[in-house]
């Protein structure tokens, strides 16, 4: 599956043209490279999330074509769900 059809059906994107738009912006990595919309997704990939200071890594479960919006978090395991601090938020 593409990895912005898979953000778009595992919720962790609400739309597969923002996914698409975040992928192209070098903002999603897959498997610790930069990803293109088109990067195929399988079970035991992991996929790394940064946009602005939020840090989002999650490893890929399934790849179903649809899934139910409350079974959506099954298709994935977290990692890690972190926003970065900077020296100015510390003040």
């Amino acid at each position: 599956m593409r990895i912005d059809k898979y953000l778009k059906v595992s919720r962790l994107i609400k739309r597969r043209t923002v996914a698409k738009d975040i992928c192209e912006g070098e903002k999603i990595q897959l498997n610790g490279r930069t990803a293109k919309p088109s990067a195929e997704v399988k079970p035991g990939d992991k996929i790394m999330i940064v946009i602005g200071s939020h840090i989002l890594e999650v490893q890929v479960v399934s790849t179903p074509n649809s899934v139910k919006a409350n079974e959506a978090h099954l298709l994935y395991d977290l990692i890690r769900d972190e926003k970065r601090t900077t020296a100015e938020d510390q003040l």
